[in-house]
């Protein structure tokens, strides 16, 4: 992982491979932000006039590469846009920042070393900066041969130039003042655990499946001191998970329910967080039309959020309990896979009709949820992509918000938004629930298609127990990103939710939740 230094240096004196400044839109066009003096002053102070001249505007995550002027040891200034300037005496915005050291990392994608010249004047600035700097360093490279036909999964070292940045020193900073030093670990314990996530969700599903997942949480659990047990095909049988074996049982790998816990001697609360681990989702019986199915080994990303999520709470050594649930299986057509119609009786005793074996993702968090109800958590929140309906409705960037408590899901969409993670609340018409009245069963697992996100949401809450805060985040739409890498947002696996879960139980831990 890319490494991050704090430096008192100068950007005129640091030696590295370049200097990154920040630059914005001003009302009379390019300005200079905090940080960056050194370097105008080694330009004479007309680097915005020279940026301008090249076609840069400020606009956000725009990046411009020019040789460093005499007198600076860098030999590439580049300048990344971080929008609108704030007004005087305002400070930038912090997912502003966020976004453009995301954005210049990756174009620094092979360098050893970039020194950061942008405004940190607070140690919060310093975090957001070094979190994206982290973040948008990412590369997953490794199933990409290094040009000889040698893969690099077998321990080959992939080519230079596809390598993330090595370092980033962050300048004007202060690297003995307790505030910069712990948002400093903060930002490296964070990243880590993200990129965590999004390495799993870009793992191909022929080495990622419930067995292999739950390998990596168990060898996760030994490394940072957390508590793991994994139940098998054979313990989800004889204890009635209907859920997860109904789910799983058209795929040769079996499914599997991963407890991993961080426990803390001075903890008062406990968050239970519960994970889709959908490892390939093809639809089932009801298989997914062509063009659906190329990007389903994500199907995973929640559980994944879950597990970076405990991880960094152990890292992070927080004043709370935090058990994941990692509700992990493969659906998959085959003579033995549910068929719709077929009636599953899952581990909380209520009988399913099973209408559409593509909204599987519920059914096997139902199973999760109530066996995170049984421990009697203070709050439980469960992370899926579940519904293309929350994509509709929503977009690519914003997770959806569900709860049964409306102060909690108004905390939880702050929090998201104060870390930088889009999202909305969204509401739980009671209407929607006579929709999965089934003639059969005790309910269906699916209901009307107009509201299908909230409708998801409903069958949820009917496995959570009496008395539980809960809220349910369906990142469907920003979990998996297609497009091209923008901010410190990479191809493929976001990691979304991790940040959100994480300042959860940080606010948990400082009693902030009531």
């Amino acid at each position: 992982m890319t490494a991050l230094t704090l430096s008192t240096s100068s950007a005129a004196t640091v030696r590295a491979d370049a200097l990154v400044v920040g630059v914005a839109k001003g009302a009379k066009g390019v300005v200079v932000a905090p940080g960056a003096e050194a370097v105008d002053k080694a330009f004479g102070g007309k680097l915005a006039g020279v940026l301008e001249t090249l076609g840069a505007s400020g606009a956000e995550g725009e990046v411009t590469k020019l040789p460093a002027a005499d007198g600076l040891k860098a030999p590439v200034v580049l300048a990344v846009g971080l929008g609108d300037a704030p007004a005087k005496d305002e400070a930038y915005d912090n997912e502003a920042l966020r976004r453009a050291a995301g954005s210049a990392a990756r174009a620094l994608t092979g360098s050893k070393k970039a020194g950061f010249a942008l405004p940190v004047e607070d140690a919060e600035a310093a975090a957001a900066v070094s979190e994206g700097a982290l973040l948008g360093a990412y590369t997953f490279t490794a199933y990409r041969s290094n040009g000889n036909g040698q893969n690099a999964k077998g321990g080959k070292k992939n080519d230079a130039k596809s390598a993330p940045l090595a370092e980033v020193a962050l300048l004007g900073t202060k690297p003995r003042d307790k505030e910069f030093k712990a948002a400093a670990e903060r930002a490296q314990a964070l990243a880590a655990e993200i990129n965590r996530a999004r390495d799993l969700i870009n793992m191909p599903s022929n080495d990622l499946d419930p067995k292999s997942f739950a390998a990596e949480a168990q060898a996760a659990a030994k490394e940072f001191g957390l508590k793991v047990e994994v139940l098998d095909e054979k313990a989800l049988k004889k204890s009635g998970y209907g859920g997860l074996l109904g789910v799983g049982q058209g795929s040769e790998a079996p499914p599997r329910l991963v407890r991993i816990a961080h426990t803390h001697p001075k903890a008062e609360k406990t968050l239970a967080l519960v994970g889709k681990g959908i490892t390939y989702d093809s639809g089932g019986i009801s298989l997914k039309p062509a063009g659906h199915n190329e990007t389903m080994k994500c199907d995973m990303s929640g559980a994944a959020a879950v597990f970076a999520a405990v991880v960094a709470a152990a890292r992070l050594g927080l004043a709370v309990n935090v058990t994941g649930w990692l509700a992990l299986a493969e659906n998959m057509p085959s003579g033995s896979a549910t068929r719709p119609g077929d009636v599953l009786t899952m581990y909380s005793g209520k009988t399913v009709e099973v209408l559409n074996t593509d909204a599987e993702g519920r059914l096997v968090l139902a199973d999760a949820l109530t066996r995170a109800s049984e421990e009697s958590p203070d709050a439980i929140v469960d992370v899926a992509t579940l519904t293309g309906a929350m994509v509709l409705a929503l977009g690519h960037r914003h997770f959806g918000i569900m709860a049964n408590d409306d102060a909690f899901r108004t905390a939880i969409h702050e929090i998201a938004e104060e870390v930088g993670e889009q999202s909305w609340p969204m509401p739980m018409p009671e209407h929607l629930r006579k929709g999965m009245d089934s003639p059969v069963a005790d309910i269906a697992n699916m209901g009307e298609r107009m509201g299908g996100g909230l409708v998801a949401g409903l069958f949820l809450k009917e496995f959570v127990g009496e008395g539980i805060t809960w809220a349910h985040l369906d990142i469907a739409g920003p979990a998996f990103h297609e497009g091209a890498p923008w901010g410190y947002t990479p191809k493929g696996g976001t990691g979304s939710a991790v940040r959100t879960l994480v300042r959860l139980a940080e606010r948990t831990a400082a009693g902030d939740l009531g």
